[in-house]
């Protein structure tokens, strides 16, 4: 995927060390608009942040899910609702059922690593 394309990274954390932090980080070097969502917080990694899914407007070219499979059930209304061109489940947040109902309305799925997608260039 080219820069310049929108990301949305669900389950944004605040922490470095987390692999959601890394992801936003990651992205925005690598020329990305980045919409990292968080339920409290303002900025992470110094990226201004939405609270919900819902709250997005436009085209979101990526969503990259870091939220486990019962948040993300939670959250599947609003995911379908944003309609991403695709999602990217990263290790932790695969669900079947989740994929199913994705896929049911025309948004692929991947099952993969945000992070590795961006390192070997295969994003």
């Amino acid at each position: 995927m080219p820069a310049n394309e929108t990301v949305v990274v669900l389950g944004a954390s605040p922490k470095p060390e987390r692999y959601s932090n890394q992801a936003v980080r990651a992205l925005v070097e690598h020329g990305h608009r980045v919409i990292p969502v968080h339920p409290l917080l303002k900025k992470i990694a110094g990226v201004p942040t939405v609270t919900a899914l819902s709250q997005i407007n436009g085209t979101v070219n990526t969503l990259s899910l870091y939220v486990g499979p019962e948040r993300g059930m939670a959250l599947l209304k609003d995911m379908i609702d944003l309609k991403p061109e695709r999602v990217i489940m990263n290790p932790g947040t695969e669900s079947d059922e989740i994929e199913e109902q994705l896929s049911a309305n025309n948004i692929p799925v991947l099952r993969a690593c945000t992070l590795v997608m961006l390192r070997t260039d295969q994003f």
